[in-house]
């Protein structure tokens, strides 16, 4: 079972930058998908950037050139460094995962297509 808590949320001014990190055990392969999504109030789950086993990614157009997923293999995390700011980024950030052992092998960011998430950890941007 794939396992993941989420860490690095919190309040930040516009312009600022926040660094997310989640803590991933439990892969039982070595090839799978690692997303971020964000809920923000009064809106759907949206897939903002994913990576893959072989450290391919892929950004929405809301964040492309502002936010960075990474991976640190050594700790098992996935981090996503985000730069500028805006009071629009103000969501519920979700780490997400699936196995390609157990599930289609292809990294998107479809919600639908992830079959493991964290908790949850908020971010507030204000003016």
């Amino acid at each position: 079972q794939v396992r993941l808590m989420e860490s690095g949320g919190g309040s930040v001014q516009s312009g600022g930058s926040l660094r997310l990190s989640c803590a991933v055990s439990g892969f039982t392969t070595g090839r799978y998908c690692m997303g971020w999504f964000r809920q923000r109030p009064g809106k759907e789950r949206e897939g903002i950037a994913n990576i893959d086993h072989d450290d391919h990614t892929i950004y929405a157009e809301s964040v492309k050139g502002r936010f960075t997923i990474s991976k640190d293999n050594a700790k098992n995390t996935v981090l996503l460094t985000m730069n500028n700011l805006q009071p629009e980024d103000t969501a519920i950030y979700y780490c997400a995962a699936h196995d390609f052992a157990a599930t289609v092998p292809i990294c998107s960011l479809r919600a639908p297509d992830f079959t493991d998430w964290g908790q949850g950890t908020q971010v507030t941007v204000s003016t």
